[in-house]
C-alpha cells in the first residue's frame, strides 16, 4: 500500500485527486493539507511515502516545503505539481529534491506511473511537460568539470545534449564524433550518474548547475 499525501491550496483539486487515487486499491490518501506549513505539522503523524507538492502557495512555497520535509523524512518521494507555462520552479524544486514533475491537468494514468516510478525509485516527467522542458533548457555558464568528478567534459557535452532532447544523430554531428560514440558516452554517464532515463538526467543535470530552464 502506498501512503499518499496531498499538499495543494485548492480544495476542489485536492478533493478530486483523491477520489481519483482512491480507485487504485493499492494507494492510500492518508493526509491533506492546504499550506507548506501544515504539511509539516501532520508530516510525522501521517508517515505518507509519496507527495504531491504544489509549487505556489500562501506561506511557504512547495520548494521550501520540500527541503524541509526531506531533511525529516530522506525517503519521501515528491511530486512536483504545476501548471503548463510555469517553467521557472523547475530549477528549484529539483534542487530539493523533487522526483516527479506533473501538470494539473495531466490524465490520470500519468498521475499513476509517476507514483509508481517514484516508488521504485525513479523520475518522472509528464511526456508533454518533459517535451516543453527540453526545449528551453540552456547550457549554464559553468557547465564543466569542475566540481562533476563522476563526468568528462565530453560526457556532459552530450548529456547537455540530452536534455535538450537532441537525437544521437544530432549529438553526433554537433561535436563531430559517430553514432556509436555518442551511445558509449550515452551509457557511461547512465551508469555514472545513476540515472534511469531522459527525465532523470533533466533533474540531474539541473540539480548540478549544467543546464537551466
Amino acid at each position: 500500500m502506498v501512503r499518499i499525501a496531498l499538499v495543494d491550496d485548492h480544495t476542489l483539486f485536492r478533493r478530486g485527486l483523491k477520489m481519483l487515487l482512491a480507485s487504485c486499491p493499492d494507494f492510500e490518501v492518508v493526509a491533506e493539507a492546504s499550506s507548506g506549513e501544515e504539511f509539516l505539522e501532520l508530516l510525522d503523524a501521517a508517515r505518507p511515502d509519496v507527495v504531491f507538492m504544489d509549487y505556489s502557495m500562501g506561506g511557504i512555497n512547495g520548494a521550501e516545503t520540500t527541503e524541509r520535509a526531506l531533511a525529516r523524512v530522506p525517503d519521501l518521494k515528491v511530486i512536483s505539481l504545476t501548471m503548463f507555462g510555469d517553467n521557472a520552479y523547475y530549477s528549484r524544486m529539483a534542487a530539493a529534491g523533487a522526483k516527479g514533475f506533473l501538470l494539473k491537468d495531466s490524465e490520470f494514468d500519468e498521475v499513476v506511473d509517476a507514483v509508481r516510478t517514484v516508488c521504485d525509485g525513479g523520475t518522472y516527467f509528464s511526456a508533454l511537460l518533459l517535451e516543453s522542458i527540453s526545449q528551453s533548457l540552456r547550457v549554464t555558464q559553468s557547465a564543466s568539470s569542475d566540481g562533476q568528478d563522476a563526468l568528462s567534459d565530453r560526457e556532459i557535452e552530450i548529456l547537455v545534449g540530452i536534455c535538450q532532447g537532441l537525437s544521437t544523430q544530432e549529438i553526433a554531428d554537433k561535436h563531430f564524433i559517430s553514432k556509436r560514440t555518442v551511445d558509449k558516452h550515452r551509457a557511461n554517464i547512465l551508469e555514472k550518474s545513476g540515472c534511469k532515463n531522459t527525465a532523470s538526467l533533466v533533474v540531474y543535470a539541473i540539480k548540478n548547475g549544467l543546464v537551466e530552464v
